[in-house]
């Protein structure tokens, strides 16, 4: 019944919820099941057992070990296992031992309570695979890049744009893209920009970096513009270029050349570099915002004085990190949180834009709390310019289906709450 998910080791000091757990696994069509009381079995049990199991489902509460520990340990010595988190805890500690495990790197499939429901688990198990979190020793984590391999990139045009679509929430109909940097070397494959922006940032590589993909971008747009697709365009601005001397002036020219008007394009700065911007830096975004351009605040969230940047800073969108988003139906903490952001955009004048949108139950959400503009894979992976006219013609037949799709489950929902 899960043809991906041969192995699974479940891991609570109660026997009675061991041997449930393990059941339901059973019923599932999972093959080989293994148990363990206590972390200290589970690890030495990981010691001797080939091939790994490829899930662990991981107790909070455990005599000596204890879930968090167990965690950590499998960190340490470099277990690659996807994860679930189930205790008889409430919800709010299962969260965050789940955000515990995602900060250390691991795929978790879900945080579940005790008892575990035959439902809950097919639906985590479901998941399986299907993230695409990098693993440890992947090429994100490799040996560091000289920065002259960089640089010469740059100079050869190995670094290209893609673009995500970014579409609004209650019509479904495309708003715009993010263009985001690309980067096939010949020797490595695709470097992550997790690992290339932070070279280009440390050796002032930076400025070269942003100007290429802006004016790879803008030259898109303006082929768009010529043949009546008008999307909104937005660019990433590192905080490093905040103090950039002619910042604002350079970036004129570069749109005046492309004959882009400044209207359609935006600039995302990530919210934690804006944690006490200078005044120049302040400066810089007010002179971009009197051009025309749209300012948003990026991962919205992650930041430590939000409130006051909002006040201080003109922008336009406030975009929500995807920490805050994805299976944030199934999280109430999440949820909370989520809304307030959507309604303080509201508030305030501003786009509220979701990253991170997986499924259709994220985007359900989303549009149910108000949210206007998402962005995630659930709409599109980023892609190529040359594919967006080919995609916008497939998406406007799935705007339908989602339209239909959003109405049933409301209505669904409106059924269950009638006396």
């Amino acid at each position: 019944m899960l043809p991906n998910l041969r192995s699974i080791l479940v891991v609570d000091d109660s026997l009675p919820q061991r041997r449930h757990t393990v059941s339901l696994c059973r019923e599932l069509g999972i093959a080989s099941i293994h148990e363990a009381g206590d972390g200290e079995e589970a690890l030495a049990l990981l010691d001797t057992v080939r091939p790994l199991p490829q899930v662990i489902v991981v107790d909070i509460e455990m005599p000596g070990m204890d879930g968090v520990e167990l965690i950590e340990q499998l960190r340490i010595r470099a277990f690659q296992v996807d994860l679930i988190i189930a205790s008889g805890r409430e919800s709010a500690m299962i969260d965050s031992v789940v955000a515990i495990a995602l900060d250390m790197g691991f795929n978790v499939l879900a945080g579940l309570e005790k008892p575990v429901t035959r439902e809950a688990l097919r639906h985590a198990l479901d998941a399986y695979g299907a993230l695409a979190r990098p693993r440890r020793g992947s090429l994100d984590e490799a040996a560091p890049i000289p920065p002259g391999m960089l640089e010469a990139a740059l100079g050869q045009g190995q670094i290209h744009v893609e673009y995500q679509p970014k579409v609004d929430m209650n019509t479904g109909l495309v708003r715009g893209v993010e263009a985001l940097a690309r980067w096939h070397h010949p020797l490595l494959g695709n470097v992550s920009p997790a690992r290339f922006v932070p070279l280009a940032e440390q050796y002032g590589l930076i400025q070269p970096l942003t100007f290429s993909v802006m004016e790879q971008a803008l030259t898109q747009a303006a082929s768009w513009n010529s043949r009546g697709l008008r999307l909104t365009l937005s660019i990433n601005l590192s905080p490093l270029l905040l103090d950039w001397p002619g910042l604002a002036r350079d970036i004129v020219a570069v749109v005046q050349r492309s004959h882009v008007p400044p209207e359609q394009v935006s600039f995302e700065i990530t919210e934690s570099s804006l944690v006490d911007p200078g005044g120049h830096a302040r400066g810089l975004l007010a002179r971009l915002r009197l051009r025309g351009f749209g300012l948003s605040i990026d991962d919205y969230g992650t930041g430590f004085s939000s409130m006051q940047q909002l006040a201080r800073i003109p922008f336009t969108e406030l975009k929500i990190d995807r920490s805050f988003v994805h299976g944030a139906i199934k999280r109430k903490n999440l949820r909370v949180i989520l809304k307030a952001a959507i309604d303080m955009a509201r508030q305030m004048g501003l786009v509220s834009t979701a990253e991170g949108i997986e499924n259709e139950e994220d985007w359900q959400l989303l549009r149910e709390l108000g949210c206007m503009v998402g962005q995630g894979y659930f709409i599109a992976r980023p892609m190529a310019g040359s594919a967006i006219p080919g995609w916008l013609r497939q998406h406007r037949y799935r705007v339908d289906g989602l339209r239909e799709g959003l109405w049933r489950g409301a209505r669904e929902r409106s059924d269950t709450c009638t006396p």
